[in-house]
């Protein structure tokens, strides 16, 4: 699935886990790319959902029940269940994911893409099955280093010795981080040396910064934190939705 504009091309594997596997602005490749022997939590922009993030020893309760997830990030759930899925292709042109039988709620996802010539805007919308459900979306880009990340936050959740958020607030440390600010002032920008520049912006009002690899940098706006299940819940209802964009524009 390929989208292209005066400036830019977009890449999308609907069997890549529905993930942006390359994107290429002014002929520079922004992306970590890969294939279907690369470890599907490592490269491209891929979507998380329906929750994002880490699930804290793969369980939380939810409606008086105890829900356990699989374990793909010992002794953790992480980044849910679509980024090693299949993903359908639709007569619209967007991309759906259904989701298994291990995560118990039933639902599915949506994603679209559109590309122009400033910019991509990816979407991602989570739907209820027949009952109610938590939910969180979001996505993970694995951006190629060297490349200059620019962003001001208020906040950020301080992390205890199981690298989860306790629910406290901090102020934000200098880096290295792989952390989830709040308050982040919009758009976040990225600048490649001798190439071209992002500016991220998203409805997301969390944002984690994955900067201790030394060929990527990762800027991963979603809807809440990790382990947010256990933290705060987001319910919806059968018949509701949950909708989250991502807008990256060139300079």
């Amino acid at each position: 699935m390929k989208l292209s504009s005066n400036r830019a091309s977009v890449t999308v594997g609907p069997d890549l886990g529905g993930r942006v596997t390359s994107l290429v602005v002014d002929d520079h490749e922004l992306l970590v790319t890969g294939d279907a022997d690369s470890h599907p939590m490592m490269w491209g922009i891929f979507p998380m959902v329906p929750w994002a993030g880490r699930v804290r020893r793969a369980r939380f309760r939810y409606e008086a029940r105890s829900i356990h997830l699989p374990v793909n990030f010992e002794p953790h759930a992480i980044h849910g269940t679509g980024y090693a899925a299949r993903w359908v292709p639709q007569a619209d042109g967007s991309i759906a994911h259904e989701f298994p039988d291990d995560w118990p709620f039933g639902g599915r996802a949506v994603q679209r893409f559109e590309l122009d010539d400033d910019g991509l805007t990816c979407t991602i919308e989570v739907h209820t099955g027949r009952q109610p459900m938590p939910a969180m979306a979001g996505w993970h880009p694995w951006y190629r280093r060297p490349v200059e990340l620019t962003f001001t936050a208020a906040q950020m959740y301080e992390r205890d010795s199981d690298h989860m958020p306790n629910g406290a607030l901090v102020a934000p440390p200098s880096g290295p981080w792989d952390d989830c600010f709040t308050d982040v002032e919009q758009p976040l920008h990225l600048r490649w040396p001798d190439g071209p520049s992002l500016a991220i912006t998203s409805n997301c009002d969390h944002w984690v910064i994955y900067d201790e690899p030394t060929d990527a940098l990762c800027v991963e706006p979603q809807t809440g934190p990790p382990d947010q299940f256990n933290l705060t819940k987001q319910h919806l209802e059968p018949g509701e939705s949950l909708t989250a964009w991502m807008r990256l524009s060139w300079g």
